[in-house]
C-alpha cells in the first residue's frame, strides 16, 4: 500500500513539534523512509512541504535540516496569532454552519466540566480541538491553513503552562461560541482577542538561542507503524 505524502508530512511534523528531532539536525531521506516504513518518494515530497511551512531548511552540503527559529521569529508568531485568531472568530460568526456550532457547543460543555474537575490533560486536547473547529468555521481555507500552521509552530517553539483559572478560560470559550452563534462578528472578535491575549501570557520559549535543544532521536528507535493509514 502506498502511503500518501501528506501522511508522512504529518508524521514528520508531529515528531518535529514533539522535539523528537533536534533543531538544526539533518533529516536524511533514507533514515526517515526507514523510520516511517515508506519509500523515499513520499519523504522527499513531505520535506518540500515542511520547508515551505518553515519547519525544515535546505543547507548546502547538508541537505534537509530541522529549522532553527530565532527568538524574534518565535515572538512574531504570537503576534500573528493575536491578529489572526480574532479575525477567524469574526469570520466564523458570519459563515459557521450548524455542524460547526454543534461541535463547538459540545466542546465547551466538556471543557467546562473538565475545568471544574481540574483535568488539565483533557483540557489541553479539548482546547486544541476547539480552536481547530473555530478556524474551520471561518469558511476560509487560506485563513484556516494559516491558523493551523501557527498552532503547530507555536506548539513547537513554546511550552504552554496551564491557565491559572481554567474555569474562567472555558467561560471565555463559551462567550466566543455565544457570539458566533448570534452572528455577532464584532463581539466574537473582541472576546477572542481578549482570550488570545490572556493565553499568550502562559507561553514560555522552549529555547533561548543557546545550546539547549530537544533530545536527538536515536537511530535505534523502533520505526513508526503507518500501516493503518489509508490512501
Amino acid at each position: 500500500m502506498r502511503i500518501p505524502a501528506h501522511s508522512v508530512c504529518t508524521a514528520v511534523r508531529d515528531d518535529i513539534v514533539a522535539g523528537v528531532y533536534e533543531r538544526g539536525s539533518r533529516l536524511t531521506e533514507e533514515l526517515l523512509a526507514r523510520r516511517y516504513g515508506v519509500s523515499r518518494v513520499p519523504v522527499r515530497e513531505a520535506l518540500r512541504t515542511l520547508e515551505a511551512e518553515g519547519f525544515v531548511v535546505t543547507r548546502r552540503h547538508a541537505g534537509a535540516c530541522v529549522a532553527e527559529p530565532t527568538e524574534q521569529e518565535a515572538a512574531d508568531l504570537l503576534e500573528m496569532r493575536l491578529l489572526l485568531e480574532p479575525l477567524g472568530a469574526s469570520r466564523a460568526a458570519q459563515r459557521r454552519t450548524e455542524a460547526h456550532l454543534k461541535v463547538l457547543r459540545g466542546l465547551v460543555r466538556l471543557g467546562q466540566e473538565r475545568a471544574r474537575r481540574g483535568n488539565s490533560e483533557d483540557l489541553r486536547s479539548l482546547g486544541s480541538w476547539f480552536h481547530e473547529t473555530l478556524a474551520q468555521a471561518a469558511g476560509s481555507p487560506a485563513l484556516t491553513s494559516m491558523l493551523t500552521q501557527l498552532r503547530h509552530k507555536i506548539a513547537w517553539m513554546y511550552a504552554v503552562e496551564a491557565p491559572a483559572d481554567p474555569v474562567e478560560s472555558w467561560a471565555e470559550h463559551g462567550a466566543i461560541v455565544d457570539a458566533v452563534t448570534r452572528g455577532d462578528g464584532e463581539r466574537a472578535r473582541a472576546v477572542t482577542a481578549l482570550h488570545t491575549e490572556r493565553a499568550t501570557l502562559a507561553h514560555r520559549l522552549r529555547f533561548s538561542g543557546g545550546p539547549e535543544r530537544a533530545e536527538r532521536v536515536r537511530t535505534s528507535q523502533p520505526p513508526v507503524n503507518m500501516s493503518g493509514l489509508r490512501h
